[in-house]
């Protein structure tokens, strides 16, 4: 198929938007953000010695994850994971456990003949399956009941008449010139790597990465359940997304590329519909990338979301990335009603929702959306109106899972002073029961630090969040004491409520700890998400420093002994700071952080980020002008912060030589640095041994540095 380029004079918007809303997006981007302006705050004077020892190193192996959480289809019941590390195999060990969710009863351990039975599952008429086995949750004592394998209910036709299934379509393949002996034998002992693909790097695969366009394409294909002819209902040369049926299981709705065969195209997708009969509607073909289709449960409804897609950024030389939004579009007999057009049911409203699920009733969509520092749930009419928010106060709800009547939900709860717990409440937020206690021998021997939640103004009267760790057993009167300032990645994502193991770790060796949601963080509406759009690390390290500022005025910290980290953008941003406010910091520990824009374009798999946020590529010299201006590189002769740099080897979201080039600078120039590279690694270091010999190392780092 041709590839559907938008240049910037016809770039086209969903009719949805409206003008009103359009000229708000590109022209005036003058939105609020969600945090209020800062108050003028009081904070504790007096502080209770604490009860339990500190946290150590070795308590790593003593914090469990609660996941893989399931609610019953009557809301009775919840199973769940509880994950433990392993130092000896540097592995998990994983156990299923099973709770009521009125919390009458303590979770109870769920164990086949003495075995282990993680990954829990519900049957539908809600008996606890594991494998090819069930057992009443109400009758522990009751022995398990032989299961036959079922398929996948998301494949079969509400009706249960259909199974749809997605068939790659074999291409013709141009057979290769035969080869002489000679060739043939050179052919093979050539050892190492040969591509001719664009997108030959993807962080975390193999290298080079399999080319995306030598796939074959893929048609939607069904099959009567009961036996007979398979039957092909598309036949667009693409490769579909999953596709979901409409209740009356006549359509099937689905996404696609149209532009996926273009390695050139960062590629987006459309929303179609198709009968069983093979009757195809293209619902959108604009400049918006959509996706997550669902019908509403009485079929009245097609909901989907949608943003900008990349190329259209990159075309229209925008100056920010748009908005997110969800959108209905109503139907009659599953396809669009006549003369209806899609609705955008968050126009105006500054946040990104996602998890979309309906109501049984279909009157409102319901989502979640970060806000600030937290997660919480949300909904909206489908027939349109205002937003709603349902959960309110500083904590982070995550896994949201509702059961069959809409009445219970489940979820796991992020808050800064203890590791994820599971709860359920009703549907609205409310008559929260707290279902386990998963550290309850932890918290009996160990006190966590608490933080305090900061409200400050930037250099430029921006109003910023943030989050201030106390050091374990704080007094004011024995300071000042050390700071450590963490940034996140991203950049466009946040810091917010939740346990963080290394952050403890340092609070409890006597650190400040603070985190910034500073401009390009999510939860604060579209015009402070795209902020920095052009120059990453300007406003963004202002937000920083104004917090390091206020965090120095307001509690014993030493101003002469201040630290950075982060990971990825924070790696980045560490590195920024360091170089660009180099009086300030005595010690800094980068991971996986960009210091050369230009170098970084060609040997990274994420060029699009350049292309979009940096207007350009290297051979452009506006571009260029900015990408050597924004890069930690240039101001590398300024810093005077002892720096660690950690890096995975095989990254290639952020190549390890972006580390060596800044290693290099600063040993050139006598300032102390040392490199942590992980063997084998991309760009998430992963594993229990080096998260906590990364972890060890961070930390004496800065005991050597800022405790000197």
């Amino acid at each position: 198929m041709a590839s559907e380029s938008t240049s910037a004079s016809a770039l086209i918007f969903p009719a949805s938007v409206g003008s009103a809303a359009l000229t708000g997006l590109l022209l005036a981007w003058g939105c609020t953000p969600s945090v209020p302006p800062a108050p003028t705050q009081e904070f504790p004077t007096e502080f209770p010695p604490p009860a339990g020892r500190a946290l150590q190193l070795e308590d790593y192996y003593r914090v469990r994850s609660v996941g893989s959480v399931r609610l019953s289809p009557d809301g009775k019941w919840v199973a769940f994971n509880v994950s433990t590390p392993v130092e000896e195999s540097n592995g998990s060990h994983l156990q299923g456990w099973v709770v009521p969710t009125d919390g009458s009863a303590p979770p109870r351990h769920v164990l086949h003949q003495g075995r282990e039975v993680p990954g829990l599952l519900w049957t539908p008429e809600g008996r606890l399956r594991y494998g090819s086995w069930s057992v009443d949750p109400s009758n522990p004592a009751a022995p398990p009941r032989p299961e036959t394998r079922e398929e996948d209910p998301g494949r079969l036709s509400p009706d249960g008449a259909w199974s749809v299934s997605l068939e790659d379509v074999a291409e013709p393949v141009d057979p290769a010139p035969e080869a002489t002996p000679f060739q043939a034998r050179h052919e093979e002992r050539f050892r190492g790597v040969q591509f001719d693909w664009l997108n030959f790097q993807r962080d975390g695969a193999e290298f080079p990465a399999p080319d995306p366009t030598a796939l074959p394409p893929r048609e939607l294909v069904v099959t009567p359940a009961g036996g007979g002819e398979p039957r092909t209902l598309t036949n667009l040369g693409m490769r579909p997304g999953t596709p979901v049926w409409h209740p009356d299981s006549r359509v099937l709705a689905f996404t696609a590329d149209p532009d996926w065969k273009d390695e050139r195209r960062y590629g987006r997708s459309d929303v179609f519909l198709v009968t069983v009969n093979g009757e195809l509607t293209r619902l959108t073909d604009d400049a918006w990338s959509y996706g997550s289709p669902d019908f509403s449960p009485d079929g009245r409804f097609l909901s989907y979301s949608g943003g900008f897609g990349t190329d259209t950024i990159i075309e229209a030389a925008l100056d920010h990335g748009g908005p997110r939004d969800l959108f209905v579009v109503p139907l009659e007999d599953g396809l669009p009603a006549a003369g209806s057009t899609p609705v955008n049911l968050t126009t105006g409203w500054e946040l990104d929702p996602s998890g979309v699920f309906w109501s049984p009733d279909s009157r409102h969509l319901y989502f979640t959306a970060e806000k600030g520092g937290g997660i919480h749930l949300f909904r909206v009419p489908a027939e349109g109106g205002p937003v709603e928010q349902l959960t309110s106060g500083e904590r982070s709800y995550s896994g949201i899972q509702v059961d069959d009547a809409f009445t219970t939900m489940v979820y796991t709860l992020g808050l800064f002073e203890t590791p994820a717990d599971l709860y359920a409440a009703d549907i609205d937020g409310t008559h929260e029961r707290r279902l386990t206690d998963v550290h309850a021998d932890l918290h009996a021997e160990i006190t966590l630090s608490r933080a305090e939640r900061l409200l400050y103004p930037s250099y430029d009267g921006t109003h910023i969040e943030g989050w201030l760790l106390y050091p374990y057993g704080y007094d004011p009167a024995a300071g000042p004491y050390p700071l450590i300032v963490h940034s996140h990645g991203g950049p466009h994502s946040a810091s917010g409520y939740g346990f963080d193991f290394k952050h403890q770790l340092f609070a409890a060796n006597g650190y400040f700890v603070l985190q910034t949601n500073f401009r390009s963080s999510t939860g604060y509406g579209d015009a402070f998400k795209w902020a920095t759009w052009g120059a990453w690390g300007d406003r963004d390290g202002e937000d920083v420093m104004a917090g390091i500022d206020y965090a120095i005025g307001h509690f014993a910290i030493d101003p002469q002994r201040v630290a950075s980290i982060g990971h990825s953008y924070g790696g980045f941003l560490t590195n920024w700071l360091i170089a660009r406010y180099p009086e300030r910091f005595a010690a800094a520990a980068a991971g996986a952080g960009i210091v050369n824009w230009v170098s970084d374009y060609g040997t990274a798999d994420i060029a699009r980020t350049k292309e979009t946020e940096f207007f350009g590529t290297p051979w452009e010299a506006e571009a260029l002008d900015r990408m050597i201006r924004q890069s930690p590189l240039t101001y590398a002769g300024e810093v005077q912060a002892a720096t660690l740099f950690i890096h995975g080897e095989v990254d290639q979201r952020v190549p390890y030589s972006e580390a060596e080039q800044m290693y290099v600078a600063l040993k050139k120039n006598g300032v102390p640095a040392k490199v942590i590279q992980y063997e084998g690694q991309p760009h998430g270091i992963r594993g229990h041994w080096n998260a906590v010999h990364r972890m060890m190392n961070e930390l004496a780092w800065f005991e050597h540095w800022m405790k000197r």
